[in-house]
């Protein structure tokens, strides 16, 4: 029975790990490997299994969950994000103050509504100018001289 307890709470802090590194790694595909992790740690609980077999049941439940799972997790929730155009609304055209000096091909810091962005640039701005934000990439914002 020791054995089992073990192998159960080492597959739910695998589990566990890879769940948390989901937030620190784009691509939305550790959390399936930690729902694998789960479900061996849940069989281990329940039945005396060899370690080939847990390995076997993770892989495949890691994989079958991706490949059933992945594309429509991701349109659920790019759904409640909210459409693109709003956040084009949200940010494009408007007025940030630079914080410190952008350079092209580096990035900088903006002030826009109260909070500090990264920033980038295409040409050379100085600390505490106006610019027009013109986009952004992920957490970004691409902006250009007022």
């Amino acid at each position: 029975m020791e054995h089992i307890y073990n192998s159960t709470v080492i597959w739910f802090i695998i589990g566990f790990l890879l769940f948390l590194l989901e937030f620190a790694l784009p691509g939305f595909i550790l959390f399936f490997f930690a729902v694998g992790a789960w479900v061996v740690s849940i069989i281990s609980l329940l039945v005396d299994i060899s370690v080939s077999s847990q390995l076997g049941i993770f892989i495949a439940t890691s994989l079958i969950t991706v490949l059933l799972f992945r594309n429509w997790i991701k349109n659920q929730i790019n759904k409640k994000k909210g459409d693109s155009a709003e956040l084009e609304d949200e940010f494009v055209g408007k007025t940030a103050t630079t914080q410190t000096a952008i350079l092209p091909g580096k990035h900088g810091k903006v002030v826009f509504k109260g909070t500090t962005w990264d920033a980038e640039s295409d040409e050379e701005i100085e600390a505490n100018t106006q610019v027009i934000i013109t986009g952004y990439r992920s957490i970004v914002l691409i902006v250009k001289s007022k």
